[in-house]
């Protein structure tokens, strides 16, 4: 109980985000009915766009390179997973990076954000991106804001991976990469709210590689296309992080996993991949964890992702279990983010 409100039993909560796949990934008679809006919509994104480029609206140019990492859908398309490899590619070739993000989640001032901030303050995406990374992380709704302050903080830092940045055309960028599910792809095509698009899918040949998680989906751009994919098979026990298991530990066991991600489906074909056999709660995308979210009494096992565990910390049990992943992306994007840096940078 809180506030006097009554909660929805265990069974029944987080089963609700199948409405968006029926309308966002068909043409639907409500997604046609959506049609108006949607033009609305498209006509405000461009003038927008246009704004920016003829100066009418200011942007900024950081003097370091600025990499941003976006997706032209709503929805998880394993972003933070890119971020956390191309921080790692970067440091292996002898960069700095820092990252900046929106936030989500948090209260959206301009903040550094370290391993032990707390996701209701910084958001769950930062915190797990400072925890992953060992990088620099600022954070606020004006990310011209956010970069400038991390740069200032952190002089050693040459490079910032800009998290979730495509349409924040306030700061300027040297090298866009675009992210895509491979399983959903753009869905049916339309913008909000008729479909998943944030822009048009001619955006996709403006960027300088698309990312693909997944071999499913393979995008008409003009724009250098890589795969990527996900893997993890260890999991980790959340009140004793240096406890692990493999997946064989939970066979026969009575397993809830829980997944509130932007595609929590994805999570879920992760695990039933591994051979495991469980009951798959979603919640919406960032969404704030209470103690009665994770109450399955007769489960011998609570599954959840990393982004999840962050907010689910503070009431960790024995039973609960954080399944980390790590993007394997095609080493070709390193290739040419270093060429097209050097190029741009005369580096």
């Amino acid at each position: 109980m809180s506030g006097g409100k009554s909660r929805k039993p265990a069974a029944e909560r987080g089963q609700n985000l199948t409405f968006l796949d029926r309308h966002w990934y068909h043409l639907s008679w409500l997604s046609i009915l959506l049609l108006p809006i949607a033009a609305a919509f498209g006509c405000v994104v461009g003038l927008r766009r246009r704004l920016y480029r003829v100066g009418i609206f200011p942007s900024s140019r950081m003097p370091i390179p600025v990499i941003v990492v976006g997706n032209i859908t709503a929805g998880g398309t394993g972003k933070t997973p890119l971020v956390l490899w191309l921080c790692d590619f970067l440091g292996e070739q002898g960069y700095s990076p820092g990252i900046v993000s929106r936030g989500y989640g948090g209260r959206g001032q301009t903040m550094a954000v370290s391993e032990s901030s707390t996701p209701d303050i910084a958001g769950d995406e930062p915190v797990l991106l400072a925890q992953r990374s060992g990088c620099p992380v600022w954070i606020g709704r004006d990310r011209v804001a956010a970069a400038r302050a991390l740069i200032a903080a952190n002089p050693r830092c040459n490079v910032i991976v800009s998290d979730d940045g495509l349409q924040h055309y306030g700061l300027r960028r040297d090298f866009e990469i675009a992210v895509i599910d491979g399983i959903r792809g753009t869905g049916n095509g339309l913008l909000l709210p008729a479909g998943p698009l944030r822009e048009s899918t001619g955006r996709l040949a403006e960027v300088d590689a698309v990312v693909v998680t997944g071999n499913s989906f393979s995008p008409s751009t003009g724009a250098e296309t890589f795969a990527m994919t996900l893997e993890g098979k260890r999991f980790r026990n959340l009140l004793n992080p240096a406890f692990h298991q493999e997946a064989g530990a939970f066979h026969g066991k009575r397993i809830v996993a829980l997944a509130g991600i932007g595609n929590p489906a994805r999570f879920f074909s992760h695990l039933q991949g591994l051979g495991l056999s469980f009951a798959a709660h979603a919640f919406q995308d960032h969404h704030a964890y209470v103690r009665a979210d994770l109450e399955f009494g007769d489960a011998d096992a609570i599954i959840m992702t990393e982004k999840d565990a962050i907010k689910c910390l503070r009431f960790a049990r024995e039973n609960h279990w954080v399944l980390p992943v790590d993007a394997r992306v095609d080493m070709a994007l390193g290739r040419l983010i270093l060429e097209k840096m050097k190029a741009r940078h005369g580096s």
